[in-house]
């Protein structure tokens, strides 16, 4: 397989644990901070598939990346699922008392809010990527701010874990999706599930009716 590989975040984060598992270590992938640089990275060509993260079981399903999809017609050719461990690091020599705030994607900061509970005297600050405030801080020798994030990132950019595995919940998993501009080829073998996006009248049994041709069809559906 030839071609950058964009993901959101940069090295160290989850979309990139996902990458790697999915395409195997020696890929080379496109760093975009925002989802829709991903998308920009896609569009333009740059990028020949994309990894994006789609639903959390805390959290729910990411719904602005569902558009993201459907606006620009992208084609869903793969999935992967993560179970996510999140961890609280800083600094080497910080300890949980010499925090003052905790950086993180807002996705990481909601699956951790009973552990962040604890701590009401810490400012939450939402940001952009898990990886890349691990790195910042690191860089910027920031004293007094800890990030939340992967157990890589920790050890890619040096930082002590002060308290592991503080999500809420253990089976903390994530959905990912590979995506493309075109669809590929798939041997009907290989085929064990299909996303499909349609629109109904607004009347009575509308639905009924379409989820009855599901049926008819001997299709399980497993989410709506």
């Amino acid at each position: 397989m030839g071609g950058l590989i964009a993901i959101q975040g940069i090295k160290g984060s989850f979309h990139h644990q996902v990458a790697q598992e999915y395409f195997g270590n020696e890929i080379e992938v496109d760093e975009c901070l925002s989802f829709d640089k991903l998308i920009d990275s896609l569009m333009s060509g740059k990028s020949n598939q994309a990894v994006m993260a789609i639903e959390n079981s805390i959290a729910g399903p990411i719904i602005p990346n569902y558009a993201l999809i459907d606006q620009n017609n992208l084609h869903i050719i793969g999935e992967h699922y993560l179970d996510i461990h999140q961890n609280l690091m800083a600094l080497k020599g910080q300890k949980i008392k010499d925090i003052q705030e905790v950086h993180s994607h807002p996705m990481a900061l909601l699956q951790c809010m009973e552990f962040l509970k604890k701590y009401p005297k810490i400012k939450l600050v939402e940001d952009k990527d898990t990886a890349e405030t691990a790195r910042r801080i690191q860089k910027k020798q920031l004293l007094g701010i800890a990030a939340i994030a992967s157990k890589t990132a920790a050890e890619m950019y040096d930082l002590e874990i002060l308290a592991p595995e503080i999500q809420t919940i253990n089976n903390n998993m994530t959905r990912f999706v590979i995506i493309k501009k075109e669809n590929s080829f798939v041997s009907k073998d290989e085929i064990n599930r299909a996303s499909i996006k349609f629109e109904l009248d607004h009347k009575r049994g509308s639905l009924a009716a379409v989820l009855n041709v599901m049926s008819d069809c001997k299709l399980n559906l497993t989410k709506i």
